[in-house]
C-alpha cells in the first residue's frame, strides 16, 4: 500500500475548504502528524527490532535435505531424455549458435569422469550436456548450489528431472547425497570449481573440491573451457540476448592424479589445463601448446584492469 505524505499545512487547507475553522483545523493538522509518526516507527517488514547482538544465541535449525535419488531411476532417466531432446535442445539452439572442438577425447577415457569447467553463465550447464555423446549424457549428473537451484520445491524438482542436479552445500551442511557416491554408482559429473558464475566473464579462483574427488576415488578429470556464454546471456539477465549468438565450448584430454601428487597441486595442474584451453580457442593448438610448455599460458583471471573494461572484453562474443 503506497503512503501519502501529508503536511499540516495541507491539512488545514483542506480543514478550510470543508468548514473547519479555529481548534478542529488544529485538530486534525495534530492527527496528521501523529499518524505520520506512527508510521515512521511502524515495523513494514520482518526484520527483527532487537539487534542481534542483544538476542540469546540459538543454533540455526537445519535445513532440509532434497533428495535427487530419484532423478537417476529408470524413469527419470527416460523423462529427461525426453525434456533434453524434444524441449530444451530445440529451444537452446534457437537461441546460440554453439561450436563443438575436442569431443574425441572421450573415445581414450573410460567413465565416470569429472568434468571440470569455467561458470559464466547458466547456459553453461546446457551447453555442455547438449554436447555430449548420448551415451555420455545419460550417464551425466550435475552439482549445482543448493541454496539457490534448491531454495523452492519446484526449481528443485525442475532442475533435477532436467539437468539431473543434485545439491552441493556451498557453505557447508548435510546432503542427500555426496559427489562420491554419485561417482561410486558409475555417473559422470560436471563440477564448476569457482563455485558460482563469474560477475565479469573472466575464471576466478578454483576450489579443491573437484581436484579432491578425483584423488579420492580415482577417477580423471576432463578439463572443459567455454568461450561466449557470458557474452550470451550474463549473470543477472533472464534469457539470451536476441540474434543467436556465437557460443564455443573445447574439451581437454583427460588428466589423472600422479601417484603421490597432493590435491593442491592437482587443482593447479586442472586450472592451468582449462586455462590452455581457453588460450587454444582463441589462437591456435601450436600456439597454446607452446605457451603451456613454456610455462606462458595467459592467466585466466584476466588482466588487471577497471572492472567496467573487464566486462566490455568478456561482452563480446567469440568469432
Amino acid at each position: 500500500m503506497a503512503r501519502v505524505r501529508v503536511s499540516v499545512r495541507d491539512a488545514r487547507a483542506v480543514a478550510r475548504e470543508v468548514g473547519l475553522t479555529g481548534a478542529r483545523a488544529v485538530g486534525l493538522g495534530g492527527a496528521v502528524d501523529d499518524v505520520r509518526q506512527v508510521a515512521r516507527g511502524w515495523r513494514w517488514g520482518r526484520r527483527s527490532l532487537v539487534p542481534r547482538s542483544a538476542e540469546p544465541y540459538v543454533e540455526d535449525a537445519e535445513a532440509a535435505v532434497f533428495s535427487t535419488t530419484w532423478s537417476r531411476r529408470p524413469a527419470a532417466v527416460a523423462a529427461r531424455e525426453v525434456a533434453q531432446k524434444a524441449g530444451l535442445e530445440p529451444l537452446f539452439r534457437s537461441q546460440v549458435r554453439p561450436t563443438v572442438e575436442g569431443l574425441d577425447v572421450l573415445g581414450r577415457v573410460r567413465p565416470p569422469v569429472i568434468f571440470v569447467a569455467n561458470h559464466a553463465s547458466h547456459l553453461d550447464t546446457p551447453l555442455i550436456l547438449l554436447s555430449l555423446p548420448d551415451a555420455w549424457r545419460r550417464r551425466t549428473a550435475v552439482a549445482a548450489a543448493a541454496d539457490y537451484f534448491f531454495d523452492t520445491w519446484w526449481r528443485a524438482v525442475g532442475s533435477a528431472l532436467v539437468f539431473n542436479t543434485f545439491p552441493i552445500e556451498r557453505r557447508g551442511g548435510s546432503m542427500a547425497a555426496t559427489p562420491g557416491e554419485v561417482l561410486d554408482d558409475g555417473w559422470n559429473l560436471v563440477v564448476y570449481p569457482e563455485g558460482t558464475r563469474s560477475t565479469d566473464g573472466w575464471v576466478s579462483r578454483f576450489r579443491m573440491g573437484a581436484a579432491w574427488l578425483a584423488v579420492e576415488h580415482q577417477v580423471p578429470v576432463v578439463p572443459v573451457a567455454h568461450r561466449g556464454t557470458f557474452a550470451a546471456m550474463p549473470r543477472g539477465q533472464g534469457w539470451p540476448s536476441p540474434g543467436r549468438r556465437r557460443v564455443r565450448l573445447r574439451f581437454g584430454e583427460a588428466l589423472r592424479p600422479a601417484e603421490g601428487e597432493s590435491v593442491r597441486d592437482f587443482a593447479e595442474r586442472v586450472r592451468l589445463a582449462v586455462a590452455s584451453l581457453l588460450d587454444e580457442d582463441q589462437t591456435t593448438w601450436w600456439e597454446a601448446k607452446r605457451r603451456a610448455v613454456a610455462g606462458q599460458t595467459p592467466d585466466p583471471s584476466g588482466p588487471d584492469i577497471a572492472q567496467w573494461r573487464r566486462v566490455w572484453t568478456q561482452s563480446a562474443p567469440p568469432r
